[in-house]
C-alpha cells in the first residue's frame, strides 16, 4: 500500500489549511497516512529560524496574507487571526495522536478535529477537558488517549519524531513524504499527489 508520512504540529495553521486536501489525496490514491507529530518549535529552533519568525515583516507575509489567501482558495475556515492559545504546550494533544496509532483512521479524523478547533474555533489544545471532548466527538476515548499519551514510552515516540525531523533535514510543518521524496508545506500537496500517481525524476547533482 502506498504510504504519506506526515510530518506535522497538532496547532499547525498550514497543516491545518492543508488537511482536508491530504485526506482527499489519500483516498483517491489509496494511499495510508502514517501520522508524525513532531515538535515544531525544536525543529524551528534547529534550523535557525526563530529570528526570521520575530521578524514582523516575514510574519506578516507568512503568517498573516499567506494563511489568509491560501485558507480561501482552500476553503477552509478561519478565525481570521492566530489563535489565542496558539503559545501554548500542544505536547498533549501529539502525544494523543501518536498514542492512538500511526496509521489508525482515527488518528486522521483526531488529527483534522485538532487543527480545525484552534484555527477555525480558538480552541485551547493545552487544555485537557478540551482534548477529550475533541477526541470523544470523532468516536474516539478522549480520557483513555490522555492517559496514555502520559505514558514515557510515547513521549520517547514523540521526541524520536522530532529527531527524525531535525536529521532529515525538514523546515517545518506540514512536511510529507513519498516513497523518500520530501515534500515540505501544504502548497505542495498537488506535487504529493503526483508522486504517489508517478515519482519525479532525480537527476540533478546534489549540493555540498
Amino acid at each position: 500500500m502506498k504510504r504519506i508520512e506526515y510530518f506535522y504540529a497538532a496547532y499547525s495553521g498550514y497543516a491545518w489549511i492543508g488537511s482536508a486536501k491530504l485526506m482527499e489525496i489519500a483516498a483517491a490514491a489509496g494511499a495510508v497516512l502514517v501520522h508524525r507529530p513532531f515538535h515544531l518549535r525544536t525543529l524551528v529552533a534547529a534550523r535557525g529560524n526563530a529570528e526570521r519568525i520575530a521578524d514582523p515583516v516575514y510574519r506578516n507575509y507568512a503568517f498573516r496574507r499567506e494563511i489568509e489567501r491560501w485558507a480561501e482558495y482552500r476553503g477552509v475556515r478561519m478565525l481570521g487571526r492566530t489563535p489565542t492559545y496558539h503559545q501554548a504546550s500542544y505536547e498533549t494533544a501529539n502525544r494523543m495522536l501518536i498514542a492512538n496509532g500511526e496509521t489508525d483512521p482515527g488518528t486522521d479524523r483526531l488529527a483534522h478535529a485538532f487543527l480545525e478547533a484552534h484555527w477555525a474555533d480558538d480552541a485551547d489544545l493545552s487544555d485537557l477537558l478540551t482534548l477529550e471532548k475533541l477526541a470523544g466527538a470523532v468516536g474516539l476515548d478522549g480520557a483513555a488517549l490522555i492517559a496514555a499519551a502520559a505514558a514515557p514510552e510515547i513521549g520517547a515516540r514523540h521526541e524520536a519524531n522530532t529527531a527524525d525531523a531535525i536529521e532529515r533535514g525538514f523546515f517545518g510543518s506540514p512536511t510529507y513524504v513519498v516513497d523518500g521524496d520530501v515534500f515540505y508545506g501544504q502548497d505542495r500537496l498537488e506535487l504529493v499527489a503526483r508522486a504517489l500517481e508517478r515519482p519525479f525524476a532525480d537527476n540533478w547533482a546534489r549540493l555540498a
